[in-house]
């Protein structure tokens, strides 16, 4: 799997932040970009993004902000960084969202690279898939730093 992308973390980084605030309280979008040291144009437009998949929701006026529109246990890491980098697989044949022959395979069947990989990808996925916004709240800061 490739590294995820700057705006994977930092979007990650702000549903955590909208996680941990009261449920009823809108987080403003200057607050996260503050305490999280998220450049605030790049943040905007990530809320934007999330809100138009359906994890956020915004409410305007005073006392405005953003809140989580589902529960930080039904929205996974895997879901969020589909949504923000796009598939999750070493290589194109392994996509499941966005499968594609590789240009130079000769036989995908025996490719012992897409064999090795398929086992990489799949771990992946099953971390990605099972982890949610609300269990990287519940942890310990060091365990997960040590994970």
């Amino acid at each position: 799997m490739a590294m995820i992308s700057q705006k994977a973390k930092y979007a990650l980084r702000a549903l955590i932040a909208l996680a941990r605030a009261p449920q009823s309280e809108p987080l403003v979008i200057s607050d996260i970009a503050r305490v999280h040291r998220i450049p605030k144009k790049f943040l905007e437009q990530i809320l934007l993004d999330l809100k138009r998949q359906g994890l956020l929701t915004s409410k305007r006026g005073k006392g405005g902000g953003y809140v989580l529109l589902r529960p930080a246990d039904k929205i996974t890491y895997g879901e969020v960084l589909r949504i923000v980098d796009g598939p999750i697989a070493p290589l194109p044949c392994l996509s499941i969202t966005a499968y594609r022959k590789c240009a130079d395979c000769l036989d995908e069947t025996n490719c012992e690279t897409r064999q090795v990989f398929a086992h990489v990808a799949d771990a992946t996925r099953k971390v990605l898939d099972q982890t949610t916004i609300a269990d990287a709240v519940a942890m310990p800061r060091h365990e997960l730093l040590a994970s």
